[in-house]
């Protein structure tokens, strides 16, 4: 078992300059990316459920540092529902980036202020002192929209300490998705490298990119540096990291990956 208060009190004391940031991988898709500036908690999962591979890091109400929770879209290992009430008072000041497709749905269910969330759809951006979030649709397996045309499914554009990440979210390479990318040169890229086949599809499992897909992404887009997750947390959606990091060092050897060690701090400068 991991002890929350211990990584809590580390995420609070990483001291950093104004052009470095530090992040945790706290498993799955689940990441804490801190500036001088701020705290930011990207589709955080504290629910235990029994099938986990990786129990939770902490208790919701450890979390008492955040300034924004990111969650990227409507399932419960990136929007753990069950959780964010708890969030919502340990964190007073913190907002929710939500997809605006669900954000009315959530407001509702959930039973916090609306004015606790931001909604955002593909391209749209919010900013917020020394923080630029821009929302880019994402493709779980396929693209789906609401009624009104909204993306069920995000990434997000970080642009923090000076520096461009892009977290995809669940996501698939769709027609489109590298021409928005390609508006950015990214620091970093944090991608899903489960994939995804009919077994799992079958069974409800939505599968997301597979290694060879996430590494073209990155070295088509760019990036310096590549994190891959996603690939650990359940026994059916597991993804081989040894292959991801021997296909892109072979393919594209000019991009770095940075494999993260659960709740330990990466600096990047």
């Amino acid at each position: 078992m991991f002890n929350g208060k211990k990584i809590i009190d580390e995420i609070n004391n990483c001291n950093l300059k104004k052009d470095e940031f530090a992040l945790w991988w706290l498993g799955q898709h689940s990441f804490v990316i801190k500036s001088n500036l701020s705290v930011i908690y990207i589709d955080l999962f504290l629910t235990n459920l029994s099938e986990r591979l990786v129990p939770p890091f902490f208790n919701p109400a450890e979390v008492t540092n955040a300034s924004l929770f990111l969650g990227s879209h409507d399932h419960i290992d990136h929007i753990d529902r069950a959780i964010w009430p708890a969030l919502a008072k340990a964190s007073p000041n913190a907002k929710f980036v939500v997809p605006e497709s669900i954000k009315e749905d959530l407001v509702k269910s959930l039973n916090i202020p609306s004015n606790r969330f931001i909604g955002l759809d593909d391209m749209q951006s919010f900013e917020l002192p020394g923080i630029k979030i821009t929302a880019i649709t994402s493709a779980h397996e396929k693209l789906e929209f609401d009624s009104k045309g909204r993306s069920l499914f995000l990434g997000f554009v970080l642009e923090v300490a000076g520096k461009k990440i892009y977290h995809s979210g669940d996501c698939c390479i769709y027609e489109g998705l590298l021409t928005k990318l390609k508006k950015w040169n990214f620091d970093l890229m944090i991608l899903p490298i489960n994939g995804r086949d009919a077994v799992r599809l079958k069974s409800g499992c939505i599968g997301n990119m597979t290694y060879q897909e996430a590494a073209d992404l990155a070295g088509a887009a760019g990036t310096k540096i590549v994190i891959p997750a996603h690939y650990d947390m359940f026994r059916n959606n597991l993804g081989s990291v040894a292959d991801f990091k021997e296909y892109i060092h072979v393919k594209y050897p000019s991009v770095k990956v940075n494999l993260c060690e659960y709740a330990q701090c990466v600096k990047i400068n």
